[in-house]
């Protein structure tokens, strides 16, 4: 009897730790390996803040080892604060508004380091394209043909007030509203675009260098006040300010159907679409850089853009208004899809002409010529 009773401690005592054991073998089974977690920052342009933020969470939950961070800053300040360091993070993705940035960063990191800035070729994310927008009733004073014209905006900054172009006293002085193209691309391609319809020409730097395109430009800096580092503050500002403060802008096309319904509530009617003709398609285009990233962080940033490339992440783009860049996702039969949402004036198939992007030594020249005006 004593004896039994001793060896009973003894065999709780081995069960309780097998017991231990094989909880930690689960445990570890289980757990993410020290050596495969991976943490990527994604730096982005503002105009994919809304559809990176609602992919997140989704990310997480696929890839759990892979910690993910998101920036967003202005397209051109992008490329500037990571050439310049200016960061206090260390970046994995660039995520511009379009690939001639990466470009611009391929070509100045060669001059200063002698080697290739990005692990693989920069990489297509979403499409969209610059549009105009005005509040309705000025659009059809300014439009009469409904259709976005270059010149009746220069009219309109001449004249300085809407009494003068045959519309409502009451609403005072024109405003037109455009991002800071020292920082931002969409207000590159709009100086680049107003620049080519002034000319009736091509864009390069000898057209930009015209007295006709420097005087543009004068006006254009004398009439936008402190314009916006990026299209999306634009656009909420745009919004917030309404009529009378903000009558017609320049933003993208992802942007305006994305925040259209916002403009419908905030000042009791929306903005109309205009497109452009011509218009430039703006591809947000994804690399993976060298600087502070090893092999293992490359890898998970290739899971991250491969993510982003799948047809139903591209359906959250198209839901953000972004035209998507894989051919299986159809624009009109994506749930919530803002092209099924009778916005005025937005097209699945504008009639306009699209051009290619201005190159990087194009948009240098732009930004030249924008800091000389005066």
């Amino acid at each position: 009897m004593q004896a039994v009773l001793k060896s009973t401690p003894n065999r709780n005592q081995r069960l309780a730790t097998s017991i231990a054991i094989l909880l930690g073998s689960l445990a570890l089974a289980y757990a993410p390996l020290p050596g495969l977690n991976r943490s990527i920052v994604v730096v982005s342009g503002t105009e994919l803040q809304e559809p990176l933020q609602a992919l997140e969470a989704r990310f997480r939950q696929k890839y759990p080892n892979i910690q993910l961070a998101l920036k967003f800053q202005g397209s051109q300040e992008l490329a500037n604060n990571y050439l310049d360091e200016k960061n206090d993070f260390k970046p994995t993705v660039l995520i511009p508004a379009n690939g001639e940035i990466l470009k611009e960063i391929d070509s100045r990191w060669r001059t200063q380091q002698g080697s290739d800035p990005f692990y693989d070729t920069p990489r297509p994310v979403a499409k969209t394209q610059l549009v105009g927008i005005a509040w309705s009733d000025r659009g059809k004073t300014l439009f009469p043909n409904n259709r976005f014209d270059w010149n009746r905006i220069e009219q309109a900054m001449q004249a300085g007030n809407w009494q003068k172009l045959g519309g409502n006293p009451a609403w005072g002085s024109f405003d037109f509203v455009m991002t800071d193209p020292i920082r931002s691309n969409s207000g590159q391609l709009t100086l680049g675009l107003w620049a080519q319809a002034k000319t009736g020409g091509t864009l390069n730097p000898a057209s930009l260098s015209t007295p006709d395109v420097q005087s543009l430009f004068g006006l254009v800096k004398r009439s936008v006040y402190q314009p916006p580092r990026s299209t999306d503050t634009l656009l909420q500002e745009f919004i917030a300010r309404g009529p009378n403060d903000a009558d017609v802008a320049t933003v993208y096309e992802s942007i305006a159907l994305y925040r259209w319904q916002q403009s419908a509530t905030t000042q009791g009617k929306p903005y109309q679409i205009y497109y452009l003709d011509p218009t430039v398609e703006t591809v947000s285009t994804a690399a993976i850089v060298r600087r502070d990233v090893d092999g293992g962080t490359a890898d998970a940033a290739r899971k991250f853009l491969d993510f982003l490339t799948e047809p139903e992440q591209q359906a959250v783009f198209v839901q953000h208004g972004f035209r998507p860049v894989v051919s299986s996702v159809d624009l009109k039969t994506v749930p919530n899809s803002p092209w099924s949402q009778n916005i005025p004036g937005a097209m699945v198939n504008p009639a306009g002409r699209t051009i290619p992007m201005p190159s990087a030594v194009e948009l240098e020249e732009v930004k030249r010529q924008w800091e000389r005006a005066n």
